[in-house]
C-alpha cells in the first residue's frame, strides 16, 4: 500500500474530514434560517454555525479517544489543540471579524462624505469568527460524528 493511500486509511483524520464537511454543509442553512435568504458562499466561508473548525478539531479528538484510547497521548494532544482551536475561534477570531464590521463601515460612510475615495483591494471578511453558541454546535456536531463514524 502506498503512502497516499494509507493517509485514506486513518480513522482519526477521516473522521475529522467527515465532521468537516458535515458542518460546510449546514452552514448555508443555518444562515439561512436566520437571515432568510440562501447564501451558497456559506459552504466554503469561514464563520457561521456550526463553527467547522470546532467541528473537526472535536471529531478528531473524539476518534483518537476511541480508537487509541482516553489516556492515549493522541487523545491529550487533539484535546489541547481543540480548546486552542475553540478559544481562538471565540475570541480572536471573532474579534476580528467584528472589527472588519466597523472598519468596513467607516470606509463606506468616508468614502461618502470625503472626494478622495479610500479604496480596498477587496472588502475586509466579516465572518471569521464564532459566537459561543456557534463553537458549542461544532462540538456537539463533532462530537456526534465521530461517535457514528466511530462506532
Amino acid at each position: 500500500m502506498n503512502d497516499v493511500s494509507m493517509i485514506f486509511q486513518n480513522n482519526i483524520l477521516v473522521t475529522a474530514a467527515i465532521g468537516w464537511a458535515c458542518s460546510q454543509i449546514l452552514k448555508p442553512f443555518t444562515f439561512m434560517i436566520v437571515n432568510k435568504r440562501f447564501d451558497p458562499s456559506r459552504f466554503t466561508g469561514d464563520g457561521g454555525m456550526p463553527s467547522s473548525h470546532t467541528t473537526f478539531v472535536t471529531s478528531a479528538a473524539v476518534a483518537a479517544g476511541l480508537n487509541c484510547g482516553w489516556d492515549s497521548p493522541a487523545f491529550a494532544i487533539m484535546t489541547v489543540i481543540a480548546f486552542i482551536v475553540m478559544h481562538d475561534a471565540m475570541n480572536v477570531r471573532y474579534e476580528t471579524g467584528k472589527q472588519s464590521k466597523v472598519l468596513n463601515e467607516l470606509i463606506e460612510k468616508f468614502n461618502m462624505i470625503s472626494d478622495h475615495d479610500v479604496t480596498l483591494e477587496k472588502k475586509l471578511e466579516e465572518f471569521v469568527g464564532h459566537t459561543p453558541l456557534q463553537v458549542a454546535a461544532g462540538f456537539v456536531l463533532g462530537t456526534v460524528v465521530a461517535l457514528i463514524v466511530n462506532l
